[in-house]
């Protein structure tokens, strides 16, 4: 070019021959001859050297940043126009590198002496949104109420950029909430799918927050990880549920601000009134349920009535219906599920506590004559079994509210009654249960999917995304979130809960030292017992050996209980039994004598059995109920009425639909295993 004149500050190199070695990243100048030589204003000849040390240490700094020098090998090459062009990045990476090298690492590199030009048209603009750029929308799908789109991005130049489906595809490709929580305080680079490549910088704080919902929303969502580009679909009640996102507001229709509002408030449950002509006296507890009954009717929600067992569910749901039918909303019948030990039940609390609602019993072979009239009714109760046999004449009606009472009988989703209720056509499902989980979150997932298909995603999702996390992994914010979904849709109390509303309750243990015959059956049973489980665990390990190790147990409680329980040789002749002989010498007779009405739980019916003759004997009136007793509610009269102080009972055939408030005294003979069933 021109012929430099005074300080030289800078010079373009036309045309350096460089020598590449076998490695591109190791490289060597060979050419150092003079490159220009000129004579200044006073005649002195001068001579323009490259200083190749100081360019490789500048080609260092550029590498440094993330440049890949000299990115392609080749023999030898003459220097292109531009110098950048030595200088590469992967296509993949370059469109976050790019606008982060713009706009962080070049001004540095102009503040160090830096000379740099950018073409006007260059791009890779970051984008700095404020708050008020940013939307999140909440909108109808417009089949229904039930389902809602979520859609969140920001707006540049009056332009909406949805991020949802950016940020879907992220997560697909394993972008994780531990990667944003190791880099807190920092901001990430989003690359939008726009001209000229822009990039949003988001806090990882909010995008951590983003991320976790909507991995969340996507794994247990109705439409699972679908293709589709657009907003998100959730549930009413999960949208109603999202005030903030990200620390940003959430524009909602108004019927979602207002169920909102009510969510917010859920601690302060606004009480309704008990209903008009309802024959009971609501304790506290129990008006609170019937308001959160109607909480759910008014919403169009579902749930689960998990008070435990004895606080008056039944009462609970018969003042709801009754509500219902004051109000003029009883257009349809309601349908009680229920097993068939507890059907008559239903029916004398139904005209006991709400003579105005018309129940009709399906039950019997003649039942099917009934069926031209049930919509002449407010109640129909029918049981599990007798539902799956009459599901095509059922499943036409529309019915007003479906529930199911001991509703842990759906705990199956796969069992033909857990299938025959959910294709039941009705406008509020509940689901009356002491026990919502007995076992594992599964079977709680099973209720809410009889409730709201969809609302926990699949069997196979809930399992990774709560289940595993929670139960293998005591995955504590799992546990929050699970907890957050279920809360407003299940209201659960228990006795020690609602203590101040009930007559208190004491509680003894009877500790008893075996006499030393059956102390020596015990024993001999324990020691074969111990062999015989140690082998079968040896040989095909504990996993495989459950059958055995129960089996053990069982025989070593029987032993407790009685030997005549025990069927085997060394039993038969062993006749007394320390717990029995202290439950009929000295319990009973002192219980009786101080006016007592009780009630004996055992799990054995053989057990009850044994206690039977032992009464007869002793000439002490009782009540028994097991499996094959028919006429339930006769026996539950007697004993209300007062007439007998005894009630036997076996646990399993007991253990639902019994409404004995007669009794002050509970007896378990063998306490069970399981604390939910006991």
């Amino acid at each position: 070019g021109e012929q430099p004149t005074g300080e030289v500050k800078s010079v373009v190199l036309a045309e350096p021959l460089i020598r590449y070695e076998s490695c591109p990243q190791v490289f060597s100048m060979v050419n150092r001859t003079p490159i220009h030589r000129w004579q200044d204003a006073t005649g002195q000849k001068r001579t323009l050297v490259r200083n190749t040390r100081a360019e490789r240490l500048i080609l260092m700094d550029l590498e440094q940043e993330g440049l890949d020098i000299f990115g392609f090998a080749l023999p030898t090459l003459r220097a292109p126009n531009s110098s950048l062009d030595w200088l590469s990045v992967s296509e993949e990476s370059h469109a976050l590198f790019w606008p982060t090298f713009i706009n962080y690492t070049v001004p540095d590199l102009i503040a160090s002496g830096w000379e740099i030009d950018l073409a006007p048209d260059l791009g890779y603009q970051i984008l700095l949104p404020k708050d008020d750029q940013w939307f999140t929308e909440l909108n109808s799908t417009g089949s229904g109420i039930d389902w809602f789109k979520l859609d969140l991005g920001v707006e540049i130049d009056g332009q909406r950029i949805s991020l949802v489906p950016i940020l879907v595809r992220a997560i697909d490709n394993g972008l994780t909430t531990d990667y944003l929580e190791s880099k807190q305080g920092e901001s990430i680079l989003i690359r939008l799918d726009q001209p000229g490549d822009p990039v949003l910088s988001v806090p990882a704080t909010r995008l951590l927050e983003l991320l976790r919902f909507l991995d969340e929303s996507l794994s247990t969502t109705r439409n699972g990880r679908s293709k589709d580009t657009g907003p998100l679909q959730i549930d009413r009640l999960r949208a109603a549920q999202l005030k903030t996102l990200g620390g940003l507001p959430i524009v909602a229709p108004i019927e979602l601000e207002k169920l909102r509002d009510r969510l917010n408030a859920f601690t302060e449950l606004q009480l309704v009134e008990p209903p008009t002509g309802l024959q009971a006296s609501l304790r506290p507890y129990q008006q609170e349920g019937l308001s959160w009954l109607q909480f759910l009717r008014e919403f169009d929600l579902h749930g689960v009535l998990a008070d435990d067992m004895g606080l008056g569910k039944t009462l609970q749901t018969l003042a709801h219906l009754l509500t219902e039918k004051n109000a003029g909303r009883t257009d349809r019948p309601s349908l009680i599920v229920a097993t068939t030990s507890v059907l008559r039940n239903w029916v004398v609390e139904a005209r006991k506590f709400t003579p105005q609602l018309k129940v009709l019993l399906l039950h019997g072979t003649d039942r099917r004559s009934d069926f031209k009239h049930i919509k002449k009714y407010d109640i129909v109760v029918t049981s599990y079994q007798l539902l799956v046999r009459d599901i095509e004449s059922l499943q036409p009606i529309e019915w007003h509210i479906l529930a199911l009472d001991e509703a842990q009988n759906i705990k199956n989703h796969k069992a033909k009654a857990s299938e025959a209720v959910r294709s039941l056509n009705a406008r509020h499902r509940l689901c009356l249960t002491g026990t919502p989980m007995e076992n594992h979150l599964g079977e709680l997932w099973s209720l809410y999917h009889f409730l709201m298909p969809g609302y926990l995603g699949g069997p196979d999702s809930f399992r990774a995304v709560y289940r595993n996390p929670i139960e293998k992994k005591q995955d504590s914010e799992r546990q929050r979130q699970l907890a957050s979904r279920l809360q407003p849709l299940l209201l659960r109390r228990t006795k020690d809960a609602v203590a101040s509303d009930l007559p208190p309750k004491t509680e003894i243990i009877h500790s008893i030292e075996l006499g030393k015959n059956q102390l020596d059956l015990y024993e001999t049973i324990r020691a074969a017992m111990d062999k015989r489980v140690r082998e079968a665990i040896s040989a095909q390990g504990l996993d495989r050996s459950h059958i055995i190790v129960l089996e053990a147990l069982l025989k070593l409680r029987q032993a407790c209980c009685h030997p005549a329980l025990i069927k085997q040789e060394s039993a038969r002749n062993i006749k007394e039994s320390a717990k029995t002989d202290f439950l009929l010498d000295d319990l009973i007779p002192e219980l009786i004598e101080e006016g007592r009405r009780i009630l004996l739980f055992s799990q054995f019916t053989g057990m009850l059995a044994i206690i039977e003759e032992k009464l007869i004997a002793r000439k002490i009136e009782f009540l028994k109920l097991t499996g094959e007793t028919n006429d339930r509610q006769g026996l539950v009269d007697r004993f209300q009425s007062g007439s007998v102080p005894i009630f036997l009972i076996s646990l399993k055939a007991g253990g639902a639909g019994l409404n004995l408030t007669a009794a002050d005294t509970v007896i378990h003979y063998d306490p069970w295993w399981n604390p939910a069933v006991e």
